[in-house]
Protein backbone atom coordinates (compact mmCIF):
# COMPACT_ATOMS: atom_id res chain seq x y z
CA UNK A 1 0.00 0.00 0.00
CA UNK A 2 0.98 3.74 -0.85
CA UNK A 3 0.09 6.39 0.76
CA UNK A 4 0.34 10.04 1.27
CA UNK A 5 0.87 11.26 5.13
CA UNK A 6 1.29 14.32 7.19
CA UNK A 7 1.98 14.70 10.28
CA UNK A 8 0.61 18.51 11.45
CA UNK A 9 3.13 20.23 13.86
CA UNK A 10 2.61 23.63 15.53
CA UNK A 11 6.19 24.37 14.21
CA UNK A 12 6.46 22.04 11.10
CA UNK A 13 4.52 20.26 8.19
CA UNK A 14 5.96 17.00 8.33
CA UNK A 15 5.00 15.32 4.64
CA UNK A 16 5.67 12.06 2.68
CA UNK A 17 5.11 9.14 1.05
CA UNK A 18 5.06 6.02 2.53
CA UNK A 19 5.02 2.18 1.49
CA UNK A 20 5.34 -0.99 3.46
CA UNK A 21 6.06 1.20 7.37
CA UNK A 22 8.77 2.74 5.23
CA UNK A 23 8.99 6.59 4.00
CA UNK A 24 9.85 7.07 0.65
CA UNK A 25 10.14 10.08 0.50
CA UNK A 26 9.50 13.47 2.82
CA UNK A 27 9.15 17.08 3.22
CA UNK A 28 9.31 19.45 6.05
CA UNK A 29 7.52 22.94 5.45
CA UNK A 30 6.97 25.82 7.96
CA UNK A 31 3.42 25.16 9.91
CA UNK A 32 2.71 28.87 9.98
CA UNK A 33 -0.11 27.74 12.73
CA UNK A 34 -1.06 30.71 13.66
CA UNK A 35 -2.45 31.76 10.12
CA UNK A 36 -4.99 28.52 10.29
CA UNK A 37 -4.77 25.58 8.23
CA UNK A 38 -6.75 26.19 5.27
CA UNK A 39 -3.40 27.92 3.81
CA UNK A 40 -1.59 25.36 4.72
CA UNK A 41 -3.65 22.73 2.20
CA UNK A 42 -2.11 23.53 -0.99
CA UNK A 43 1.13 23.73 0.51
CA UNK A 44 0.46 19.94 1.62
CA UNK A 45 -0.98 18.99 -2.01
CA UNK A 46 1.81 20.34 -3.92
CA UNK A 47 4.53 19.03 -1.54
CA UNK A 48 2.77 15.38 -1.96
CA UNK A 49 2.68 15.94 -5.96
CA UNK A 50 6.26 17.00 -5.78
CA UNK A 51 7.40 14.06 -3.84
CA UNK A 52 4.86 11.54 -6.00
CA UNK A 53 7.18 13.47 -9.40
CA UNK A 54 10.24 12.21 -7.73
CA UNK A 55 9.61 8.56 -7.53
CA UNK A 56 7.32 8.42 -11.10
CA UNK A 57 3.98 8.22 -9.31
CA UNK A 58 0.41 10.13 -8.73
CA UNK A 59 -2.48 10.04 -6.59
CA UNK A 60 -3.95 7.38 -8.21
CA UNK A 61 -1.17 5.03 -7.13
CA UNK A 62 -1.66 5.95 -3.73
CA UNK A 63 -4.50 4.16 -1.70
CA UNK A 64 -5.56 7.52 0.50
CA UNK A 65 -4.13 10.56 2.60
CA UNK A 66 -4.00 10.09 6.90
CA UNK A 67 -3.44 13.15 8.50
CA UNK A 68 -1.99 13.30 12.28
CA UNK A 69 -3.02 16.30 14.03
CA UNK A 70 -2.41 18.35 17.19
CA UNK A 71 -5.63 18.24 18.85
CA UNK A 72 -8.86 16.12 19.53
CA UNK A 73 -10.27 14.36 16.70
CA UNK A 74 -13.34 12.61 15.49
CA UNK A 75 -11.40 9.87 13.34
CA UNK A 76 -14.94 8.15 12.83
CA UNK A 77 -16.34 11.20 10.31
CA UNK A 78 -12.93 13.03 10.02
CA UNK A 79 -13.86 16.26 11.70
CA UNK A 80 -11.35 18.08 14.55
CA UNK A 81 -12.86 18.76 17.55
CA UNK A 82 -10.71 21.20 18.95
CA UNK A 83 -7.82 23.55 18.48
CA UNK A 84 -5.57 24.57 21.43
CA UNK A 85 -3.43 27.75 19.53
CA UNK A 86 -2.62 25.83 16.41
CA UNK A 87 -4.33 26.17 13.42
CA UNK A 88 -7.53 27.60 14.91
CA UNK A 89 -9.66 27.51 11.56
CA UNK A 90 -9.15 23.87 11.25
CA UNK A 91 -12.74 22.57 12.95
CA UNK A 92 -14.71 24.38 10.02
CA UNK A 93 -12.64 22.45 7.51
CA UNK A 94 -13.99 19.29 5.40
CA UNK A 95 -10.38 17.37 5.14
CA UNK A 96 -12.32 14.45 3.82
CA UNK A 97 -13.86 16.72 0.91
CA UNK A 98 -10.89 18.21 0.23
CA UNK A 99 -8.72 15.00 -0.40
CA UNK A 100 -11.42 14.18 -2.89
CA UNK A 101 -11.57 17.03 -4.35
CA UNK A 102 -7.83 17.84 -5.20
CA UNK A 103 -6.26 14.30 -5.19
CA UNK A 104 -9.25 11.84 -5.68
CA UNK A 105 -8.39 10.17 -2.56
CA UNK A 106 -10.27 9.11 0.65
CA UNK A 107 -8.87 10.52 3.83
CA UNK A 108 -8.26 9.01 7.63
CA UNK A 109 -7.07 11.85 10.37
CA UNK A 110 -6.29 10.96 13.82
CA UNK A 111 -4.31 12.96 17.10
CA UNK A 112 -1.16 12.82 16.28
CA UNK A 113 0.50 11.65 19.22
CA UNK A 114 -1.93 9.04 18.83
CA UNK A 115 -0.85 8.10 15.32
CA UNK A 116 3.18 8.36 16.70
CA UNK A 117 2.30 5.47 19.22
CA UNK A 118 0.66 3.53 16.32
CA UNK A 119 3.78 4.47 14.09
CA UNK A 120 5.77 3.05 16.92
CA UNK A 121 4.37 -0.15 17.86
CA UNK A 122 3.59 -1.52 14.35
CA UNK A 123 7.13 -0.86 13.13
CA UNK A 124 9.37 1.10 16.01
CA UNK A 125 10.05 0.80 19.23
CA UNK A 126 6.94 -0.45 20.67
CA UNK A 127 7.33 -3.85 18.05
CA UNK A 128 6.03 -6.95 19.81
CA UNK A 129 4.57 -5.64 22.90
CA UNK A 130 0.26 -4.51 23.13
CA UNK A 131 0.87 -2.42 26.21
CA UNK A 132 2.22 1.07 25.38
CA UNK A 133 2.22 4.35 26.21
CA UNK A 134 3.91 7.55 24.46
CA UNK A 135 5.31 10.73 25.66
CA UNK A 136 6.03 13.33 22.79
CA UNK A 137 8.28 16.22 24.19
CA UNK A 138 8.09 19.09 21.87
CA UNK A 139 6.20 22.67 21.34
CA UNK A 140 3.48 20.95 23.67
CA UNK A 141 3.10 17.41 25.47
CA UNK A 142 1.28 14.88 23.54
CA UNK A 143 0.70 11.48 25.22
CA UNK A 144 -1.56 8.23 24.44
CA UNK A 145 -2.00 4.78 24.99
CA UNK A 146 -2.34 1.60 23.84
CA UNK A 147 -3.99 -1.10 25.61
CA UNK A 148 -3.64 -4.80 25.23
CA UNK A 149 -3.52 -3.84 21.14
CA UNK A 150 -6.15 -1.16 21.05
CA UNK A 151 -5.65 2.15 20.71
CA UNK A 152 -7.50 3.80 23.24
CA UNK A 153 -9.75 6.85 22.11
CA UNK A 154 -12.72 6.86 24.35
CA UNK A 155 -16.42 8.26 23.74
CA UNK A 156 -15.53 11.59 22.75
CA UNK A 157 -11.83 11.08 21.19
CA UNK A 158 -9.75 12.18 24.87
CA UNK A 159 -8.53 8.88 25.95
CA UNK A 160 -5.10 9.09 26.58
CA UNK A 161 -4.17 12.12 24.80
CA UNK A 162 -4.70 14.75 27.08
CA UNK A 163 -1.66 13.63 29.24
CA UNK A 164 -0.05 16.53 28.29
CA UNK A 165 -2.53 18.22 30.67
CA UNK A 166 -2.27 16.22 33.88
CA UNK A 167 -2.32 18.29 37.03
CA UNK A 168 1.62 18.16 37.92
CA UNK A 169 1.61 21.03 40.02
CA UNK A 170 -1.14 21.94 42.47
CA UNK A 171 -1.76 25.82 41.93
CA UNK A 172 0.95 25.97 39.67
CA UNK A 173 0.84 27.99 36.19
CA UNK A 174 -2.28 28.37 34.17
CA UNK A 175 -2.37 26.27 31.04
CA UNK A 176 -4.11 27.53 27.98
CA UNK A 177 -6.16 24.78 28.65
CA UNK A 178 -7.97 26.14 31.54
CA UNK A 179 -6.36 23.81 33.81
CA UNK A 180 -3.82 24.89 36.56
CA UNK A 181 -0.13 23.30 36.41
CA UNK A 182 -0.51 21.18 33.80
CA UNK A 183 2.67 19.03 32.67
CA UNK A 184 2.27 21.10 29.51
CA UNK A 185 2.25 24.56 31.23
CA UNK A 186 5.25 23.49 33.73
CA UNK A 187 7.50 22.04 30.76
CA UNK A 188 6.88 22.57 27.40
CA UNK A 189 8.68 24.53 24.52
CA UNK A 190 5.41 26.71 23.90
CA UNK A 191 6.13 27.86 27.47
CA UNK A 192 10.02 27.94 28.16
CA UNK A 193 10.44 31.10 28.17
CA UNK A 194 7.57 32.29 29.93
CA UNK A 195 9.28 30.05 32.52
CA UNK A 196 12.61 31.22 32.00
CA UNK A 197 11.55 34.83 32.96
CA UNK A 198 10.55 33.41 36.21
CA UNK A 199 13.73 32.58 37.32
CA UNK A 200 15.33 34.82 39.82
CA UNK A 201 18.81 33.40 37.52
CA UNK A 202 17.45 35.00 34.37
CA UNK A 203 18.72 38.20 34.36
CA UNK A 204 22.50 36.62 34.46
CA UNK A 205 21.51 33.85 31.86
CA UNK A 206 23.63 33.21 28.61
CA UNK A 207 19.76 31.74 27.60
CA UNK A 208 18.19 35.98 27.43
CA UNK A 209 20.56 36.25 24.09
CA UNK A 210 18.34 33.95 22.33
CA UNK A 211 15.61 35.65 20.11
CA UNK A 212 13.29 32.23 20.89
CA UNK A 213 14.23 30.21 23.31
CA UNK A 214 14.29 25.68 22.77
CA UNK A 215 14.89 23.02 24.90
CA UNK A 216 18.54 22.26 23.12
CA UNK A 217 20.01 25.68 24.42
CA UNK A 218 18.64 25.20 27.50
CA UNK A 219 20.22 21.51 27.94
CA UNK A 220 23.40 23.13 26.62
CA UNK A 221 23.74 26.20 28.73
CA UNK A 222 23.02 23.66 31.82
CA UNK A 223 26.19 21.34 30.92
CA UNK A 224 27.91 24.79 31.06
CA UNK A 225 27.05 26.17 34.50
CA UNK A 226 24.46 28.38 33.89
CA UNK A 227 22.00 28.46 36.72
CA UNK A 228 19.10 29.59 35.03
CA UNK A 229 19.40 27.08 32.30
CA UNK A 230 20.20 23.98 35.04
CA UNK A 231 17.13 24.99 37.24
CA UNK A 232 14.92 24.94 34.09
CA UNK A 233 16.19 21.52 32.94
CA UNK A 234 15.89 19.94 36.35
CA UNK A 235 12.75 21.01 36.76
CA UNK A 236 11.54 19.99 32.98
CA UNK A 237 13.06 16.25 34.03
CA UNK A 238 11.02 16.16 37.02
CA UNK A 239 7.70 17.21 35.31
CA UNK A 240 8.32 14.59 32.73
CA UNK A 241 9.00 12.41 35.40
CA UNK A 242 5.94 13.18 37.31
CA UNK A 243 4.12 12.54 34.07
CA UNK A 244 5.37 9.21 32.97
CA UNK A 245 4.38 7.88 36.79
CA UNK A 246 1.00 9.32 35.86
CA UNK A 247 0.48 7.47 32.84
CA UNK A 248 2.13 4.33 33.91
CA UNK A 249 -0.52 4.16 36.75
CA UNK A 250 -3.28 4.98 34.71
CA UNK A 251 -2.75 2.37 31.55
CA UNK A 252 -0.27 -0.28 33.00
CA UNK A 253 1.79 -0.57 30.22
CA UNK A 254 4.75 -2.73 29.62
CA UNK A 255 6.70 0.13 27.96
CA UNK A 256 7.11 3.98 28.27
CA UNK A 257 8.37 5.35 24.73
CA UNK A 258 9.33 8.90 24.86
CA UNK A 259 9.73 10.98 21.43
CA UNK A 260 9.34 14.29 19.95
CA UNK A 261 12.24 17.31 18.88
CA UNK A 262 13.19 17.46 22.83
CA UNK A 263 14.52 14.18 22.71
CA UNK A 264 17.22 15.23 20.53
CA UNK A 265 18.71 15.58 24.16
CA UNK A 266 18.03 11.97 25.14
CA UNK A 267 21.41 11.45 26.79
CA UNK A 268 20.08 13.41 29.55
CA UNK A 269 16.57 12.72 29.79
CA UNK A 270 15.79 9.42 28.87
CA UNK A 271 18.44 8.12 32.02
CA UNK A 272 16.57 10.59 34.20
CA UNK A 273 13.05 9.58 33.40
CA UNK A 274 14.21 6.03 33.58
CA UNK A 275 15.25 6.30 37.10
CA UNK A 276 12.19 8.69 37.69
CA UNK A 277 10.14 5.92 36.99
CA UNK A 278 11.93 3.21 38.94
CA UNK A 279 12.00 4.80 41.78
CA UNK A 280 8.30 6.11 41.95
CA UNK A 281 6.11 3.81 40.13
CA UNK A 282 4.09 1.68 41.96
CA UNK A 283 4.46 -1.61 38.95
CA UNK A 284 4.72 -5.03 41.48
CA UNK A 285 4.61 -6.82 39.04
CA UNK A 286 7.88 -5.95 37.29
CA UNK A 287 9.54 -2.29 35.65
CA UNK A 288 8.27 -0.55 32.83
CA UNK A 289 10.80 -0.05 29.92
CA UNK A 290 11.88 3.56 29.08
CA UNK A 291 12.66 3.89 25.75
CA UNK A 292 13.50 6.33 23.03
CA UNK A 293 11.96 6.63 19.96
CA UNK A 294 12.95 4.63 16.66
CA UNK A 295 11.10 6.47 14.22
CA UNK A 296 11.62 9.99 15.28
CA UNK A 297 9.55 12.33 13.20
CA UNK A 298 8.63 9.89 11.04
CA UNK A 299 6.56 7.79 13.17
CA UNK A 300 3.54 9.72 12.88
CA UNK A 301 3.39 9.59 8.91
CA UNK A 302 4.34 5.70 9.24
CA UNK A 303 1.36 4.65 11.10
CA UNK A 304 -0.97 5.91 8.40
CA UNK A 305 -1.25 2.55 6.63
CA UNK A 306 -2.64 0.79 10.05
CA UNK A 307 -5.17 4.21 10.05
CA UNK A 308 -6.36 3.36 6.38
CA UNK A 309 -6.86 -0.31 6.79
CA UNK A 310 -7.46 -0.05 10.84
CA UNK A 311 -9.59 -3.97 11.39
CA UNK A 312 -13.63 -3.31 11.76
CA UNK A 313 -13.51 -4.98 14.75
CA UNK A 314 -11.35 -2.80 16.72
CA UNK A 315 -13.91 -0.68 18.37
CA UNK A 316 -13.54 3.41 18.16
CA UNK A 317 -14.53 3.64 21.59
CA UNK A 318 -11.66 1.32 23.01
Amino acid sequence: MTILACDLGGTRLKIGVVRDGKVLAQAVEPAHSQLGLAPQLPVLRDAWLRLLGGLKLTPADCAGVTVAFPSLVDNATGRILAEYGKFADAMSLDLRAWARAELGLPLAIENDARMALIGEWRAGAGQGCDNLVMMTLGTGLGTCALVEGRVLRGKHGQAGVLGGHLTVRHGGRRCSCGNLGCAEAEASTAHLRQLAETSPAWEHSALRANATLDYAQVFQQAAAGDACAAALRDHSLRVWGALAVNLIHAYDPEVLILGGGIMASAGVILPAVADHVNRHAHTPWGKVRVVPSALGDQAALVAGEWLLSEPADVPHSS
